[in-house]
Order: C-alpha cells, then sequence, then structure tokens
C-alpha cells in the first residue's frame, strides 16, 4: 500500500510521526510536502495529495492542518476525491465502510500523534462496505458533476 501525505506549516510537527508510524507498518509513503516551518497554504497539499490518489500514485491520502477542517474542504472540491476529517477512529472506521473515503485529514491543534495513529490505524483497517452505501456514493457523485438528486 502506497499512501501520499501533505501538510501545511501547522501539522508539519505531526506529519513526521504519522509518516513513522505508516512505515512501521510496511507502508510506502509518498511526503507531498510542505517540508518548512515557513507560513503555507494547505489548499496548495490537498491538491498535491488528491492528484497522487487519483492518478494512482497513491491508494489513499492523509492530510494535516491545524484543525483539518479547511484542508479536507479543499480536497473534496476536487472530482473523484471523499475526504473525511475525523478526530476521533470510530468515525474514520465508518467513513471508510460507508462512504468510501479516500483521504483522511485531520488537525494537529486538535489532537495529538497517539491519537492521529489510532485514527490512521482503524481508518486504514477499514474497507468500504458496499451494498446499501454504494447507492449513497453513486449519489455524492452526481452531486459531484452538478446532478440534481431529488
Amino acid at each position: 500500500m502506497k499512501i501520499a501525505i501533505g501538510c501545511d506549516h501547522v501539522g508539519l510537527l505531526l506529519k513526521p510521526e504519522i509518516i513513522q508510524f505508516l512505515q512501521s507498518k510496511s507502508i510506502e509513503v509518498i511526503d507531498k510536502g510542505t517540508h518548512s516551518a515557513d507560513r503555507t497554504d494547505y489548499p496548495i497539499y490537498a491538491g498535491r495529495v488528491a492528484d497522487a490518489v487519483l492518478s494512482k500514485q497513491a491508494d489513499l491520502g492523509i492530510l494535516i492542518c491545524g484543525s483539518g477542517i479547511g484542508i479536507s474542504i479543499a480536497a473534496n472540491k476536487i472530482d473523484g476525491i471523499r475526504a473525511v476529517v475525523c478526530s476521533e477512529p470510530y468515525s474514520a472506521k465508518l467513513s471508510r465502510e460507508h462512504n468510501d473515503t479516500n483521504i483522511l485529514a485531520f488537525g494537529s491543534r486538535v489532537i495529538g500523534g497517539e491519537l492521529a495513529k489510532m485514527i490512521v490505524e482503524q481508518w486504514l483497517a477499514a474497507e468500504f462496505a458496499g451494498g446499501r452505501h454504494q447507492k449513497r456514493v453513486d449519489l455524492m457523485k452526481k452531486l459531484e458533476h452538478g446532478e440534481k438528486i431529488d
């Protein structure tokens, strides 16, 4: 498995801890930046990670900013991305099982390293359940393309 990871300057301290955690599980990591503590804009890294996922350079993506909110919103602007921001493991697990999320986001100002690892672990262990959830993912795709789904 390959995971693309990206962060803004606020997520920079947590990112190496998550990379090390992933590598300890024999997961290949593609680091899409940032690599500096200089102020930067999270949509840049949301775009880089989303591109890696959509191009199949990576299987999934992880994004980190201060809250996880802005970077997940930015990623969700990209056709084909279903990013979820999580601050606890259960929602991360359900996001994969029910919504087939392909990017996980969290905030370095919201959660610490150990909780982030638990969230990542649950998210990666879960698989899309399909079934009734496939219909809902298909409806989300229609919305993504501007279609009405009354």
